[in-house]
């Protein structure tokens, strides 16, 4: 019989060393490591497991295989169940939508710390659920237990289940055998580098080397110190060279190309790329050495990867899990008859993972318990001390509630839509400005709302919703969590008001979320009455959720209480809706299924017809140089000093060191009394001198609570076909006066490696929010980092869509996305943690969303920036910036004081009564 043996460990060359600056951060191994093979016996209650890895054929890549049993090896199976460990990172769900797609079965995933080992030992060798085990990223290192959970006894136990570790996971591989976690020589996050690696299984059918297009995405400050691998870990990846590659790198346009084109602009080029290069203080003394990227168990069927094969712009990623589940499926049929057939006896009946709720995540296995797998055991303080499994209300805390309300325990509101469309009405009363001043500015404006498509160039808006004090289902809607918010406690007081002015106050145990989700689940219309309307909203609430409300999204607590309510709503009945596209005008209005609907259409029809003629709006003149002005010298105090917020700056760029956060959106406030402002006015002037394609108006008159928003940024849609959107901007440079100096900032743009790396790490993860709530492989990014002209500004736009599942709700889809992970970083949860930490004061609405939620399950939501809050005649400006590895203090405190600009003049033109026509640009500055 003709024998293949793998290479030994001592043949294969180590052409690496990462490690320059050798911090070893590691404290004394949390486990005993025995780094021979053995035989183990794990008790679990009163029966034993045994794991003997010399009973279980031996890895194929360090044993001897016979090429007779390779060729009678039974046929493939038809499904891998794969146990997916999610170390509270913001990437996991999009491998959890990569394995859906290549097992044939989604993924059970749980939380690092959600089962004990002899849930582990239950699940894995007496009720044989899974085939293999992939372990996620993360932040924190592999040193800390709290990061990494059961990982290490997994790795170090299961020697006879094969193991996929990404990131951290394949750090935890190397630490739990012996080798050394160090700092890299610099942090790498959002950044490609060329991957060469030593033909290993994993790698099958990729390429190898310099140019070879085997390019991956790496998020990591923490790497394994490749002298210290231990005899039984095989490297079998690194990166070609230190430098790490811009996502554009091979799509640069040649001098030559460019001045064919663009005559006298080839030198552009060149200066672009010189203007963007890493400074040679982060890389030039570390030139010719490479990174670890890759490594093998000798004798085990484990694997680890540095990079991230499911960020979306890692090549050949989807390749690497389709080999790990061909690896895993040789390593089970390479079994003796007796232990497949044991293994696989019950698997035509009794396949765990579809018995799986992947969004509660509620396991059922057959002839055993429950099991809450997706338990939100979060960390309640920077210092990660955890709450006991049953102080928590898992699901809760999770926020997918709605998989268990069924439509038969909710009361239906059986409801009736009438709608008027009166053609070419807007252009001919003035727009939407004219309009709402008309029907809703009476009385201050007290209880309206205006969705506000101000800015709909480049056809990124289309529709404006406005409405005020409707009819008899009309209704507004304060919600205030208690003092003790966190995860396990996300309760709060709500107060309703009706259409009659009675108001009835309630507590909500489970939080306002799950009101909404009930309240949208009881609205039901006939799909007749929407028939010809092309827009989403066919009303119901209308308002925001403030950026406390995270708690019920995940986040493990809120640090300070927001002094505005943390989510108010209108009911909206009656409302008006404007195409700024074909210049119609809706009226539209829900009723009960058995009252007449037409007095309010009849009423408000009339008032528009009888109106006198207004020209319509003419844009104002963009293009007139920028008119910056402090806060302080608008009289705005600061919630924190320039020392105070670079100091904050400098700390966050510590946390990314030591790989706690990816990237940390760092805010903070400005304030100023407005006692005799105007908030409406205010509204209408920055509307004019700031326009948005997601703008707001919100007048909430009982709470004295005024939002002039002018917001450039969506942050999540679902429409009537069910596909969920995200859209967020990230990377925004202001265009030039000339032809050649507008044509070179856009290229300075596109080439950013650091605006590029930030757009890619929210893109990333926006992905994993939409994988929780989307069918398996329907998330993708049609466009990603295109550079999108506007008036006065180039932004760098990706967009991503996902289809949702059927058993989730948009309330659902919401709580898996919010907040706008543009306005948290990455991860979110461990990132939420630690800006909760340096901030002293809340967000309030700023970071939270504005927009609707209609009748039919449909939503539309922005993200709150740029804008000004007026409560209690104090007016607040939120604004902040996105910390990365390369972010300088002092530069990023200029950059939120620039985010600041446009609303701020905006208050002090008010307050001034200046010429209230002088136009002030747009400033869309990337978070």
């Amino acid at each position: 019989m003709n024998l293949i043996q793998c290479s030994r460990r001592s043949d294969i060359a180590l052409p690496f060393v990462e490690c320059l600056h050798h911090v070893n951060v590691n404290p004394k191994p949390a486990l005993l490591v025995s780094r021979s093979l053995r035989r183990t016996r794990s008790h679990c209650g009163s029966k034993n497991v045994i794991k003997c890895s010399h009973l279980m054929p031996g890895h194929l890549e360090g044993s001897f295989v016979g090429k007779k049993q390779v060729e009678e090896r039974p046929k493939k199976l038809q499904f891998v169940r794969t146990l997916l460990i999610d170390n509270y990172d913001s990437y996991t769900y999009n491998i959890y939508q990569e394995l859906s797609v290549i097992n044939g079965v989604p993924p059970v995933v749980i939380r690092n710390d959600s089962w004990t080992w002899k849930d582990i030992c239950q699940h894995l060798y007496e009720e044989n659920a899974f085939d293999n085990i992939v372990i996620s990223p993360g932040p924190g290192s592999p040193t800390c237990p709290a990061d990494v959970g059961i990982c290490l006894q997994l790795l170090l136990e299961c020697g006879d289940i094969p193991i996929l570790g990404v990131c951290l996971g394949h750090q935890a591989l190397g630490y739990v055998h012996g080798a050394k976690v160090v700092h890299a020589s610099q942090p790498i996050h959002g950044r490609l580098s060329e991957i060469k690696h030593n033909g290993s299984r994993l790698f099958h059918d990729i390429p190898s080397g310099r140019n070879s297009g085997f390019k991956v995405v790496r998020y990591h400050s923490l790497v394994l110190d490749a002298q210290t691998l231990p005899e039984e870990l095989v490297p079998i990846a690194w990166t070609t060279s230190s430098d790490a590659l811009s996502f554009s790198e091979d799509n640069f346009v040649s001098p030559d190309a460019y001045a064919k084109t663009s005559e006298g602009y080839s030198t552009l080029f060149s200066d672009i790329r010189n203007e963007n290069s890493w400074p040679l203080s982060h890389s030039g003394d570390i030139r010719s050495r490479k990174v670890l990227m890759g490594i093998m168990h000798s004798t085990w069927p484990h694997y680890g990867v540095q990079f991230h094969p499911e960020s979306v712009a890692t090549c050949h990623g989807r390749q690497i899990f389709k080999n790990f589940r061909r690896i895993t499926e040789d390593y089970w049929l390479r079994s003796s008859s007796s232990f497949f057939r044991r293994r696989y006896a019950y698997f035509t009946a009794q396949i765990q993972v579809p018995h799986a709720n992947h969004i509660s995540g509620q396991v059922r296995l057959t002839n055993t318990p429950s099991v809450e797998t997706d338990g939100n055991h979060v960390l309640q303080e920077v210092t990660r001390s955890r709450r006991p499994v049953d102080d928590l209300d898992e699901r809760n805390c999770l926020g997918m509630t709605n998989l268990g309300i069924s439509p038969t325990t909710i009361d239906m509101k059986l409801l009736k839509l009438t709608w008027r469309r009166l053609e070419g009405l807007a252009a001919k009363l003035g727009g939407a400005k004219n309009i709402f001043c008309e029907l809703f500015s009476d009385d201050k404006a007290e209880n309206t709302f205006w969705l506000d498509s101000s800015s709909i160039e480049k056809g990124r808006a289309r529709f404006s919703f406005m409405g005020g004090k409707g009819g008899p289902l009309s209704k507004r809607l304060t919600f205030r969590l208690t003092n003790r918010s966190d995860a396990a406690h996300c309760g709060g007081y709500l107060s309703i008001e009706d259409a009659h002015g009675h108001v009835s106050s309630t507590y909500l145990e489970k939080g306002f979320l799950d009101f909404l989700n009930k309240e949208l689940l009881s609205f039901h219309c006939e799909e007749k009455d929407f028939e010809g309307l092309p827009f989403e909203f066919y009303g119901g609430f209308v308002g925001y959720i403030g950026y406390n409300l995270k708690v019920e999204c995940g986040a493990a607590t809120n640090c300070h209480k927001s002094p505005v309510p943390d989510a108010c709503f209108l009911f909206a009945d009656n409302f008006v809706v404007v195409d700024h596209l074909n210049d119609d005008v809706y009226l539209m209005s829900i009723h009960d299924r058995n009252t007449p609907g037409t007095t309010w259409l009849d009423n408000t029809e009339e008032k528009l017809l009888t109106l006198r003629t207004a020209p319509t709006e003419e844009p104002k003149n963009k293009n007139m140089g920028s008119m910056t002005i402090s806060p302080h010298e608008a009289g705005f105090c600061a919630e924190k000093s320039k020392e105070q917020y670079m100091e904050d700056v400098r700390k966050c760029l510590q946390y990314i060191k030591d790989g706690e956060s990816y990237e940390l959106c760092v805010t903070t406030q400005i304030r100023k009394k407005v006692e005799e402002m105007d908030p409406l006015q205010l509204y209408l002037h920055l509307r004019e001198t700031n326009p948005a394609p997601y703008a707001a108006w919100l007048n909430f008159a009982k709470e004295n609570l005024h939002i002039c928003c002018s917001s450039p940024e969506r942050f999540l849609r679902l429409d009537r076909n069910g596909i969920l959107e995200a859209k967020p901007i990230k990377g925004t440079i202001a265009r030039g006066v000339t032809k050649e100096e507008d044509e070179k900032r856009k290229l300075q743009l596109h080439y950013s490696e650091k605006d590029q790396a930030e757009n890619l790490m929210i893109v990333d993860l926006l992905r994993n929010d939409l994988g929780r709530v989307c069918e398996p492989g329907s998330v993708h990014v049609p466009h990603l980092m295109d550079v999108e002209s506007y008036a006065t500004v180039h932004t760098m736009v990706s967009t991503i869509r996902g289809k949702k599942r059927s058993d989730v709700s948009a309330v659902d889809c919401v709580r898996a996305a919010f907040p706008g992970g543009s306005m948290t970083g990455a991860p979110k949860l461990r990132s939420m943690e630690l800006l909760d930490s340096l901030e002293t004061c809340s967000r309030g609405i700023y970071s939270g969303s504005i927009g609707f939620f209609s009748i039919n399950q449909t939503f539309d939501l922005n993200i709150v920036i740029r804008t000004v809050v007026i409560h209690e005649n104090e007016a607040s400006i939120g604004a902040g910036g996105a910390i990365v590895a390369l972010s300088n203090p002092e530069d990023e405190y200029e950059e939120m004081n620039l985010k600041t600009c446009a609303p701020v003049k905006a208050v002090m033109d008010i307050q001034n009564d200046e010429n209230l026509a002088i136009p002030f640009p747009p400033l869309f500055f990337s978070r």
